[in-house]
């Protein structure tokens, strides 16, 4: 990997010794990044069955994450203030220093992250699953409004780490599982979130249908994303180019099937 200098990042002991490990392997190294309102442990089963595979996962956090999800909900205050550039350059510090290039899979905001590593020639492949809108992307279906809107209903929350209710998180993250499933998911993932990174987003919205989100633990769909609908102008007469979108799902299970969510995007 490439050597020139970065914003300074702080890695924590854990990261460097996935770094370290991933180094002393020889494998192709996969970089996880996961998205808000939840922590590195939501790419736990994927990063086995990349293992499994013959790679070699890494599962970074966002600056200043706790490692678990009870220390995050006792001190949210830690979340508060990121924005997207403070863990992109992160990533890129902490992706510095591989000795490979390695592969990034992110989702939702991570999936946006991952673009922007991509857009920085720091990895060998990329995959953003679900990923939330860059800059310049218009407009947001509904569904990606209301699931963004704990963080967007107040404009105060930009600066403040923003927690999900269980409501808001089974419609975000675990619409397409039994009620039972959704409060075991949401009582083993969900943290705060800063709000800094949801407040950049657009607020207008499309006429498309709506799609909801899906989360690294779910089989859904996923909070502040949206389906990246593409206008085109309108020749004469009355033809015009449909419009498409990527199809989001689930980082939860690797062979997780289709949202069976009613409705679409």
């Amino acid at each position: 990997m490439t050597t020139d200098a970065t914003p300074a990042a702080v890695i924590t002991d854990h990261e460097s010794e996935q770094i370290d490990r991933a180094n002393a392997s020889g494998l192709t190294p996969v970089v996880f990044i996961h998205g808000l309102w939840l922590l590195p442990s939501s790419w736990d089963r994927w990063a086995t069955v990349f293992e499994e595979a013959g790679l070699t996962a890494l599962t970074p956090g966002w600056p200043d994450d706790p490692e678990t999800v009870e220390e995050a909900n006792a001190h949210p205050e830690v979340f508060a203030g990121k924005s997207v550039g403070d863990v992109a350059d992160h990533y890129d510090a902490i992706i510095r220093r591989l000795e490979r290039k390695p592969a990034v899979i992110g989702h939702s905001f991570g999936g946006l992250l991952a673009q922007i590593i991509a857009g920085r020639g720091l990895s060998l492949a990329s995959v953003a699953i679900d990923p939330a809108p860059f800059r310049g992307v218009l407009p947001l279906p509904i569904s990606a409004l209301r699931a963004g809107s704990p963080v967007l209903g107040n404009p105060a929350n930009r600066n403040r780490a923003v927690p999900l209710t269980y409501d808001q998180f089974r419609y975000s993250f675990a619409n397409a599982v039994t009620e039972d499933e959704a409060k075991t998911l949401y009582e083993t993932y969900a943290v705060p979130a800063p709000g800094k990174p949801c407040s950049r987003l657009p607020r207008r919205t499309s006429t498309r249908g709506p799609r909801r989100r899906s989360t690294p633990t779910t089989r859904t769909a996923a909070p502040c994303s949206s389906s990246r609908a593409r206008r085109t102008t309108r020749s004469r007469g009355r033809s015009r180019t449909p419009r498409t979108s990527s199809r989001r799902t689930t980082p939860g299970s690797p062979r997780s099937p289709r949202s069976r969510v009613a409705g679409t995007r």
